[in-house]
């Protein structure tokens, strides 16, 4: 009666055993988050964190193209007008006949070119500059100290580097620029920049004058074809 009172009560407790088990079992399923040993899944909502490249978009970057058609237009008439002025200078106190002709070419084509670029610069919402920049005012206050020969070459000089300059912005703008009226407008004023650097180069070889470099497709024009 002992044994077999003993062994009830063992198979009552293994029983009440596995029971705990089973219990336990079910409230941690394989996988979950009770579990000893396991892994949290991601939770649905979440989305996995990517570091930005830092690249911009294509709005961003036409955004960028047109304010640099902007300042290029802004920039085209700001130079025009102090070329105008400066050709003007140049027939006033200049004592060389080529010289005085080549600064009456630069008041008639950058009049014309300015003329082309205004009604761009209204579609834009460029406002027309009110004069020459502080760089080129100070060009303009040194060469109306000078006379003669000595205005006659820093003048030379001066045009020699600001075509060179002009001729590389104006070929740059003519391949990136957004707006296609700004596009031809800076076709087209590259060649005749091109003609310019090529006819003061030539004044200058004439007047005796060092220039750094050559201007691309360099012409046999000579200073009297500006007539």
């Amino acid at each position: 009666m002992i044994k077999k009172g003993m062994c009830s009560r063992i198979l009552l407790c293994s029983a009440s055993t596995l029971l705990v088990s089973a219990m336990a079992v079910a409230q941690y399923p394989p996988g979950s988050a009770g579990q000893p040993g396991q892994q949290q899944p991601n939770m649905p909502n979440q989305q996995p964190v990517t570091p930005s490249t830092g690249t911009m978009g294509p709005d961003s970057l036409a955004n960028q193209q047109a304010m640099a058609d902007q300042a290029f237009v802004r920039k085209a008439l700001e130079g025009g007008a102090a070329e105008v002025q400066l050709g003007q200078l140049a027939q006033q106190k200049s004592q060389s006949e080529d010289v005085k002709q080549f600064g009456q070419k630069m008041v008639e084509d950058h009049t014309q070119l300015s003329e082309q670029m205004k009604p761009i610069a209204q579609q834009l919402g460029v406002k027309e500059p009110k004069g020459p920049s502080k760089k080129d005012k100070q060009l303009m206050a040194k060469l109306e100290g000078l006379s003669g020969p000595q205005f006659d070459e820093a003048y030379i000089q001066a045009m020699v580097k600001d075509h060179k300059e002009d001729l590389k912005e104006f070929k740059n703008e003519a391949q990136a620029a957004q707006n296609q009226n700004v596009k031809q407008a800076a076709q087209q004023g590259a060649g005749v920049i091109s003609q310019h650097l090529q006819l003061i180069e030539q004044i200058a070889q004439s007047h005796n004058l060092a220039t750094e470099g050559k201007s691309e497709g360099k012409s046999k024009t000579t200073p009297s074809s500006m007539q």
